[in-house]
């Protein structure tokens, strides 16, 4: 690791929103996981995807011991989905919860025990419910009916019984972008509870021979920043589970109330507090239940985001820096929203910090606008950085809390190769995705035979 000492200051660890484990020199970031940045990016290149081992292990165990022993954790892959982090899940004794043929078989690389998978989806295939079928997946969550009846048909051919959740939208309004929003009644997700959908729902799963019907299940959005919420869909839900009793004679035992839990981004972020969101999301399931006089059903959650979002960084370096007089500083980085759009998305934001030795001789700082290579406008990871005076061309740069959703929403825009990602942790890098080539990029490419690439067009009168 980077001696320390580069700039004759004290080195302080653990400065939010970076991994605890992040070694800053005054403030340039100058290691992670034991492993110098600078070292990191010669080796492996930037922009650099780096997910912290000790950060990352350390969130799981946070909810395992928030919630205890009697509620299922399933990570869920969608906030990034690589077979080296869903291996540390499965050794983290989490579940998973995944949202396409793709993200299942993943997990099944990985190893986890398929009876821990869970699968989502608003229009599951008839292979992607095949799949789930072969592989014994623990719990499918059925979000239409138009999939109940697919998975009867798909459970008939193949002799199967699907474990089943019925996704509820409770009407819950979680106060997050619109574009993450899935609580609310008029969503793309789920059957509505107002409607009366959940429970005819429940009434046509029980009239499906190959469907076994074991609880219920909601999502009210991503990036809460309170429990509030939780507790209002726990409330809600259990409601639910009383009305379906009653209606039907049928005690639902499980209860999913999906993820959502959000993270500091920024400097001066408050994060919730998993220990928090855990002790009140376990009461408002108790007091819901009692109320209702129902047995406590078996709670479960799917953090993603909490879990991988603050054990990430990306590393970038400097290209052109651009001064407009009487406007801002412009720091050009070698990637952008290929590798993550949601600034450009959602408008999100980042912290960034210089990263290495410093730059020059300048000892200030200032505001500069941080953005990418492509040919958008829009194309800017932070518009007002804090970076210091001597940012040049070469300089490493550090944007925090990029594990969630930067990797798995990446592109190839402008034909940019993806960039690797690396675990650190102990002093050691391991890679869990290799670099793309510009070979890879158009290795999908057909060439057209020459006769029709240079066959005329239709003639014109």
């Amino acid at each position: 690791m980077r001696a320390a000492q580069d700039s004759g200051g004290p080195a302080r660890a653990g400065t939010a929103p970076f991994p605890r484990t992040a070694v800053f020199d005054g403030p340039r970031l100058v290691a992670v996981g034991g492993v110098d940045v600078v070292e990191l990016a010669r080796r492996h290149g930037t922009p650099l995807y780096v997910l912290d081992h000790a950060e990352l292990a350390g969130r799981m165990r946070e909810y395992r011991a928030a919630l205890g022993a009697d509620v299922d954790v399933a990570y869920a892959a969608k906030a990034l989905c690589v077979v080296g982090v869903l291996q540390v899940a499965a050794a983290e004794g989490l579940g998973v919860d995944v949202a396409s043929e793709g993200e299942l078989v993943t997990a099944h690389r990985a190893g986890v025990p398929m009876g821990r998978v869970v699968f989502h989806g608003n229009n599951k295939s008839v292979d992607e419910l095949a799949a789930a079928g072969r592989l014994g997946v623990g719990r499918v969550v059925v979000d239409s009916f138009a999939e109940l009846d697919r998975l009867e048909r798909v459970g008939r051919r193949l002799g199967h019984v699907f474990d089943v959740l019925v996704r509820v939208t409770p009407g819950v309004r979680a106060g997050t972008h619109a574009f993450v929003r899935t609580g609310h009644d008029d969503t793309k997700f789920g059957f509505t509870l107002s409607a009366g959908l959940a429970g005819e729902a429940v009434a046509r799963a029980g009239r499906c021979p190959h469907v076994r019907l074991r609880g219920a299940h909601c999502h009210v959005g991503s990036q809460i920043l309170g429990p509030g919420a939780f507790e209002d869909a726990a409330a809600v839900l259990t409601g639910f589970l009383a009305d379906v009793r009653d209606a039907h004679g049928v005690v639902l035992e499980e209860l999913n109330l999906g993820g959502g839990l959000g993270i500091a981004y920024r400097r001066g972020d408050r994060a919730p507090v998993v220990a928090d969101y855990g002790a009140r999301l376990v009461q408002a399931l108790r007091v819901g239940a009692s109320a209702r006089g129902l047995p406590e059903p078996r709670l479960a959650v799917e953090p993603g985001r909490s879990i991988v979002g603050p054990a990430g960084i990306t590393l970038y370096t400097v290209g052109t820096v651009k001064d407009v007089p009487g406007g801002r500083r412009w720091v050009s980085v070698d990637g952008g929203m290929s590798d993550n759009v949601r600034p450009a998305l959602y408008g999100a934001s980042y912290e960034v910090a210089a990263a290495g030795p410093a730059a020059g001789s300048g000892g200030g700082a200032g505001r500069a606008a941080v953005v990418g290579k492509h040919c958008e406008s829009g194309d800017v990871l932070a518009p007002e950085a804090r970076l210091p005076d001597g940012v040049a061309e070469g300089t490493l740069l550090a944007v925090a809390a990029t594990g969630a959703y930067g990797h798995v929403m990446a592109s190839n825009y402008n034909r940019l190769p993806r960039p690797a990602m690396v675990l650190v942790g102990g002093g050691r890098s391991d890679v869990l995705v290799r670099r793309e080539t510009v070979d890879d990029v158009l290795a999908h490419d057909v060439s057209l035979p020459a006769e029709v690439a240079g066959a005329p067009g239709p003639a014109v009168d």
